[in-house]
């Protein structure tokens, strides 16, 4: 099992960036990681994927160019850069957590751990 805690949300203005982080717990390394987030009112959406090395890497389209996600098996911690911000992206961003072996999942259901969420608000 895997315990994650995401980290590093905020209030910025639009064009802004941040780094959001996830700190896991357990067998961090044989884990791929996942972002996603969810809006008021709306289904929790697909942002970016990692697969256990870092080598491989699957976006949102909305999020592809602006978005980065990247791992430290080291610090057992998974990163989500953020660029370009905008209103819309506003929303609550999980992390979550599914064995290697299943990397490449879009949707909330591919993935077996979630942290509690961070909230991102980008203002105009």
């Amino acid at each position: 099992q895997v315990q994650l805690v995401e980290s590093g949300g905020g209030l910025v203005q639009a064009g802004g960036s941040l780094r959001l982080s996830c700190a896991a717990s357990g067998q961090f390394s044989s884990y791929a990681m996942g972002w996603f987030r969810q809006a008021p009112g709306k289904v929790r959406e697909f942002v970016a994927t990692i697969s256990t090395s870092g080598i491989n890497r699957l976006y949102g389209d909305s999020m592809r160019g602006r978005f980065t996600i990247s791992r430290d098996n080291a610090r057992n911690t998974a990163y989500l850069q953020m660029t370009s911000l905008r209103p819309e992206d506003t929303a609550v961003y999980y992390c979550a957590a599914v064995a290697g072996s299943r990397f490449g999942g879009r949707r909330p259901g591919d993935y077996d751990y979630w942290g509690q969420g961070t909230q991102v608000t980008v203002s105009s």
